[in-house]
């Protein structure tokens, strides 16, 4: 393949240019157009959903239990009337126990029989706190069992997510509720206690997830401060880490590379102390196999096996590190010289440090917005009930009404059926078009967070080009680049920032259908689709790091030239083709100690949150909060501070790799005579030109970046 054409000595070229025209104006009306479709996708959800569906608990009539401003709001707790019912396979299937369901303020907290209560005034009323509307004193137990209006026997209950179930006890190897090992089971059978368990596994299976997804919940509301706290401690640190990096660049480096071996080092003696203190320890010789799934996840770090996975992986890691660090020794030195420039550059452009929180801004809004209208979506449909009956029915598990049901054919041919709340399902104006509509939302979140991280990058890229392209710096830089670049890259080119992102989109989008299929095809036994799916994966992988890695120094053309994306993407490609040596060997190996700088920052974050939630250091001890998961604080102050850390880490990174195409397109265009000068600095071509072989090659460019006027003013 032809690298195309050198750039030729333009005497105009000043850097970017600002007379330009709009570019990609096509996708920048179809992007427009599909961000207003966006929208109206919201306000239908938003319309139809109820998230009240996912949060509260509800009865038999659909109802929720505990809303504010209901008649039920003092009453949260779901009452089941005949819990065996639930020890039904068909709960799993239904998702809902095929008895009576209620809302009351507490769990019953005595055994007691309807036919017991019924001659003592006092446990009656009682005992009608678990009954349906209507039950009075003079009607009597035949009736009002009949009618199903109570539940023929009361067991003690405690409340779990919301939800009354028995409190089992055992008395010599026996199962117990209420401190007896036999219970009636509602239709005037005896049977043992033991028979409750499998309603209340049956049912608790069907909430368990929940239970965890209430439970880390919980977590949040108790630690989201401290979790800000972690956070802004990330940020400071960045922001530090990227101000001394300004004036001590060299230094830096060095004391990251030796800090981030230190903290792994430190991870996996302590990961070594955690598993001798394990041995011996009743069970913990257990494996991950033998345990399976458990959603308290705490109980994984009671076994040796897991602290033994976590020391070999970061053991692999350290190893890995220093190797690079090795090979890499001659090219790390000429990496540092280009953060020292990217520096400078960088105290040229102070506000350039700010704009990532303008950034991390625009996609906390996309991510708000896409996780409410997916919930919205998600709650979107109706109420589905179904006819519940004792007897042999032919209308059995079929949709009903509940409003007509005691005149419907159904209970005149059943009549000891009833119609109950089953699931929320059913045809709602656009049910049929649901999943379309996850998909499109899942789409358009794609589309704008790849859309704002591509204005930001371009945004950069015209701020530093203008630093690079000013022959006299800092008097020919422009006053506020990032301001000024921020309004050419809106003004002019959101059709290309568009069409980039689209791109990029469409990929993810198939990755994540990919997925979609391979978590379908994991009970699969066709070898040859897994293998071809895997495949897929692996492909679309690569695929997407190229689109972005393309995008990347596209944006940085479109900055400078004001072209369209397959033009500058096109001239992007075949510079980078034409210095494809540099392109390996300083680019990449900077990135390199720009990722340690972010592994910096998130160890150091993450073990201080450790010691802090985990409770492992006494000063603490009171400080920190209660909480059932304390690595779900954890998780999220290292996500977060590696994003953070990536917001102001991505400042340097795009400055290096505008300054690389610049000076690549500097070589090509000058040749630094006084007719056509350099506009590097002295100290970029030293180092960008260390790299080229041939000491008597290189003299002869010293000396010719030298006689640039800049050389002196450097």
């Amino acid at each position: 393949m032809k690298p195309g054409e050198p750039r030729k000595y333009d005497p105009n070229f000043k850097g970017p240019i600002e007379k330009r025209g709009c570019t990609d104006i096509v996708c920048c009306i179809l992007f427009i157009i599909c961000v207003l479709a966006y929208i109206a996708v919201g306000i239908l959800a938003w319309s139809q959903g109820d998230p009240r569906k996912a949060i509260y608990p509800t009865d038999s009539r659909g109802q929720f239990c505990g809303q504010a401003g209901t008649p039920l709001q003092n009453k949260s707790m779901v009452f089941y009337f005949n819990i065996l019912k639930c020890a039904s396979p068909m709960v799993l299937l239904e998702f809902q126990c095929p008895t009576t369901q209620m809302c009351v303020e507490k769990c019953p907290e005595k055994y007691m029989t309807l036919l017991s209560a019924y001659p003592i005034k006092k446990d009656f009323d009682y005992y009608k706190n678990f009954c349906q509307e209507g039950v009075t004193n003079s009607m009597g137990v035949p009736e009002i069992l009949k009618r199903g209006l109570c539940p023929a026997v009361l067991i003690p209950s405690k409340s779990f997510t919301k939800r009354c179930f028995p409190s089992l006890g055992m008395n010599n190897g026996k199962v117990t509720v209420g401190g007896q090992d036999k219970v009636n089971d509602g239709e005037g059978n005896t049977v043992p206690a033991e028979d409750l368990l499998y309603g209340v596994k049956n049912a608790t299976v069907v909430i368990e997830a929940r239970q965890v997804v209430m439970k880390i919940f919980e977590d949040y509301t108790h630690s989201w401060y401290w979790i800000l706290i972690g956070l802004a401690i990330a940020m400071v640190l960045s922001l530090l880490f990227i101000i001394l990096l300004r004036y001590l660049a060299a230094i830096m480096v060095w004391v990251v590379i030796a800090l981030l071996i230190l903290v792994i080092g430190y991870g996996i003696v302590h990961c070594y102390m955690e598993y001798a203190s394990l041995k011996g320890e009743p069970g913990a010789n257990v494996t991950l196999q033998e345990l399976g799934f458990q959603t308290d996840f705490a109980v994984y770090l009671q076994l040796q096996q897991t602290w033994l996975a976590f020391m070999i992986i970061l053991a692999i890691v350290e190893v890995i590190i220093i190797l690079l660090l090795i090979f890499l020794r001659k090219r790390i030195l000429i990496a540092i010289a280009l953060i020292k420039e990217a520096s400078r550059a960088i105290g040229h452009v102070m506000c350039s440090l700010f704009y990532p929180l303008f950034t991390f801004l625009l996609l906390a809004l996309v991510i708000a917005y896409w996780a409410v209208t997916a919930v919205f979506l998600s709650t979107s449909n109706q109420p589905i009930y179904k006819v519940f009956n004792e007897s042999a029915c032919e209308y059995s598990r079929q949709t009903c009404s509940p409003a007509n049901f005691s005149d419907s054919p159904e209970k005149k041919a059943c009549p000891d059926s009833q119609c109950l709340f089953a699931f929320y399902g059913g045809e709602t104006p656009y049910h049929k078009y649901l999943i379309v509509l996850q998909f499109y939302n899942v789409f358009l979140f794609f589309w704008c967070a790849n859309f704002v991280i591509a204005l930001g990058q371009m945004t950069l890229a015209g701020a530093f080009a203008s630093y690079y392209w000013a022959f006299s710096k800092p008097d020919d830089i422009p006053t506020f680049p990032v301001f000024s670049s921020l309004g050419r890259s809106l003004r002019y080119h959101t059709g290309t920032l568009a069409f980039g992102a689209l791109i990029l989109s469409i990929v993810q989008l198939i990755r994540v259908l990919l997925e979609y299929l391979d978590h379908k095809l994991k009970g699969a036994q066709n070898k040859f689709a897994k293998f071809l799916l895997c495949c897929l994966k692996c492909c679309f992988w690569c695929l997407e790091k190229i689109i972005k890695f393309l995008n990347r120094n596209a944006y940085i053309m479109v900055a400078i030239y004001g072209k369209n994306f397959c033009t500058a993407a096109k001239d992007a490609f075949f510079l980078l083709l034409r210095n494809m040596i540099r392109v390996a060997v300083l680019d990449k190996v900077t990135d390199f100690l720009l990722f340690l700088g972010k592994l910096l920052v998130v160890g150091l974050v993450g073990i201080f949150a450790f010691f802090f939630f985990s409770g492992r250091v006494k000063a603490f001890a009171d400080t920190a909060p209660n909480l059932h998961y304390y690595w779900v604080p954890i998780l999220t102050v290292a996500v977060g501070s590696f994003l953070i850390a990536s917001g102001f880490f991505s400042v340097y990174s795009m400055c290096v790799d505008t300054l690389f195409l610049c000076f690549c397109e500097d070589l090509e265009r000058n040749d630094g005579s006084p007719a056509r000068p350099y506009y590097m600095s002295s100290s970029l071509g030293e180092v960008l030109w260390k790299d080229k072989a041939g000491d008597a090659s290189s003299s002869v460019q010293h000396q010719s970046i030298g006689t640039g006027p800049e050389a002196d003013r450097a």
